[in-house]
């Protein structure tokens, strides 16, 4: 195989015997390194474990890779477990960030962990399960960890050698094996200027009120002309997307050999994934007879993979799409589209950083197939200033800035460690690296009132954990609340249906304007218990500054789980609930998860089977997510 520079250079440190860096644009083949050490250690007879931040990702690796290296592969997300004793183990990053803190030594067998899209150490919500990954790194794996580009890839470099003394070698490039080329939608007129733009939509009359609209099917049927198909179209809306989709129905992109190609794969895939009387998929069969199709996670998972497949296919020329599309999924086309400039980031809309525009712009431009890819913004003046529009174009990738926040049951596994000496881990964090003296008191005096919390409520006591911490150091995010319901002795008196129903409800995080459906008296009952419960701990936490407060209950999908265990079938719990198909499937996984995190507390035998047999009704037929990966 012939390799591009920075891939030579990169396995070569490898074969030297270092731990390697790399930084790359999104579409520069990083994924060949990681298929290099997978291929070596099977050589070998070692063993190596792939990381990925979304399950979604994490599946589709499993998917390659049992594809190449068939019954060496196994998977492990929390609801899936699939050959976990395979040479080439894949797992979310919480998975391994588990492992290294719970039960390290069941990691001695693997000598290398690759971690895809290290720049999620600055995910608000899940970076810090990245920093404490690489914190507890056993001392004998070797890394490779890989990301998009980012500015400051010495920096964490230099934090690692700092921590853990390890031989660690840089991979930084530029340049896109593909070059991508820049175009702007402004009140229906495209250019690729963008000094342009600026005269046009922003210098003439202030705002320029006048023009055609900026309609997306002008722009599709631009591109369909000038030969610049198949695009991936993002959106940052599901309805958005499945509106769009639909409104391009007055075209139709294939001829007549790629409509028969389509219908029998999508007949063939359809059957195969148990959609062929679903109704959502019956309702895409006239878009995708045109060559257009749509994908949100409002979708059912398997109808997601069914149109992922015809996307690789090539016959799909026009999908629209959320931005997951563009996380590590290996879905490239010859143009991309952003529908906006915006985002909701978290607590409010913003501009989109440069670093998550370029990881969408990314996937333009097929690598073997296109020699360039393309890249088009609609711009609306009135939404994002030119200086913004500038800044996301030109601008270098933002700085990857550490968002420790140690959960409370890593503070517990680390204080059974370590005891009162836990505080001496703080400093080995990237944000401790980073910070200035203020903010290192602030993160030092956070560290402090979580475990004032915790020995407050009884999870420590005389230096150690009680029965109620190590219940609640196996159960990641929600093991306050949860553990307060096993000390009283809730989760004891509850059935399998009510423990059906309090984990859905600690995972459910309702949409705005989400109504709460009239709950059963089971339901109430158990939402008057986790308020209480859920307002205690919040006003302790209230008084020692501790942000994000613990979640709380939402009982949404209620009347769903109880119709569930009645074995009403899937489509009917529509009936039940304002959320997405993909969504109620995405809770009940999530809430399987939980469940089974509480098979390894020392909760009674009993509480053990009642669990069980509530993760049996759940986990059954479309939300048993290993029956779509064996599919």
């Amino acid at each position: 195989m012939i390799y591009d520079a920075f891939q030579k250079q990169a396995i070569d440190y490898i074969k030297d015997g270092y731990s390697v860096i790399v930084s790359a644009p999104t579409g520069a083949g990083k994924t060949i390194i990681a298929e290099y050490i997978i291929k070596d250690c099977l050589q070998k007879e070692k063993r190596v474990i792939y990381t990925a931040p979304i399950k979604a990702l994490s599946n589709q690796k499993f998917r390659d890779f049992h594809e190449n290296f068939p019954e060496k592969v196994g998977i492990l997300t929390g609801d899936v477990s699939i050959n976990p004793s395979a040479p080439i183990l894949i797992m979310t990053t919480e998975i391994f960030r588990n492992k290294v803190l719970e039960q390290s030594d069941n990691l001695n067998s693997y000598s290398w962990i690759i971690f895809d899209e290290v720049h999620y150490l600055d995910d608000y919500e899940r970076g810090t399960v990245w920093e404490e990954s690489f914190i507890f790194l056993p001392p004998h794996m070797k890394v490779l960890a890989l990301s998009a580009t980012i500015p400051n890839i010495d920096e964490i470099s230099s934090w690692l050698r700092s921590i853990h003394k390890i031989p660690l070698r840089i991979i930084k490039e530029n340049n896109r094996p593909v070059p991508l080329h820049f175009f702007y939608q402004v009140k229906g007129d495209i250019m690729d200027d963008l000094h342009k733009v600026n005269f046009i939509a922003y210098k003439r009359h202030g705002f320029r009120r006048h023009g055609s609209p900026n309609r997306p099917s002008s722009l599709i049927k631009h591109l369909f002309q000038n030969h610049k198909l198949p695009c991936i179209y993002f959106v940052f809306g599901r309805k958005r997307a499945e509106y769009l989709a639909n409104e391009m129905l007055r075209f139709d992109f294939l001829d007549q050999g790629e409509k028969t190609k389509i219908r029998d794969l999508y007949n063939k895939l359809c059957k195969r994934f148990d959609l062929v009387n679903d109704r959502s998929a019956q309702s895409l069969i006239p878009l995708v007879e045109r060559g257009t199709a749509y994908h949100h996670a409002g979708m059912l998972p398997t109808l997601k993979e069914v149109v992922e497949r015809l996307f690789t296919s090539r016959l799909i020329k026009v999908i629209f799409t959320t931005e997951t599309f563009a996380l590590g999924i290996n879905m490239p086309a010859r143009t991309v589209i952003f529908d906006e400039l915006r985002k909701f980031y978290g607590t409010s809309f913003a501009t989109l950083k440069t670093r998550d525009f370029y990881q969408m712009a990314g996937r333009a431009g097929r690598r073997g197939i296109d020699r360039e890819g393309f890249v088009y913004s609609r711009v609306n003046p009135h939404y994002v200033s030119f200086p913004e529009l500038h800044r996301i174009i030109h601008d270098p990738p933002e700085k990857v800035r550490s968002r420790f926040n140690a959960s409370y049951a890593t503070i517990l596994n680390l204080y059974e460690r370590y005891q009162e000496r836990l505080y001496e881990v703080y400093p080995l964090s990237f944000h401790y690296f980073q910070a200035k003296k203020q903010l290192r008191k602030k993160a030092i005096e956070l560290l402090h009132n979580k475990v004032k919390i915790l020995k407050e409520l009884g999870h420590i006591r005389k230096n150690r954990l009680t029965d109620k911490g190590i219940f609640a150091s196996n159960v990641y995010g929600y093991e306050l609340s949860l553990s307060e319901l096993y000390e009283k002795g809730v989760l004891e008196r509850l059935s399998a249906i009510e423990l059906g129903i309090l984990s859905t409800a600690l995972v459910f995080e309702p949409r705005k304007g989400s109504i709460l459906p009239r709950l059963s008296r089971s339901a109430r009952n158990l939402s008057s218990i986790t308020d209480n419960t859920l307002g205690k701990i919040q006003r302790l936490e209230k008084r020692f500054g501790i942000k994000p407060l613990s979640k709380v209950y939402y009982y949404h999908l209620s009347p769903c789980v109880e119709a569930w265990f009645k074995k009403e079938e899937f489509d009917r719990l529509m009936r039940y609930t304002d959320a997405d198909e993909g969504e109620i499937i995405r809770q009940f996984r999530m809430a399987v998860q939980i469940l089974r995190e509480i098979l390894d507390t020392p909760a009674s035998t009993a509480l053990k089977d009642r669990v069980k047999k509530a993760i049996y009704i759940i986990n059954r037929d479309i939300i048993d997510a290993e029956r779509q990966l064996r599919s």
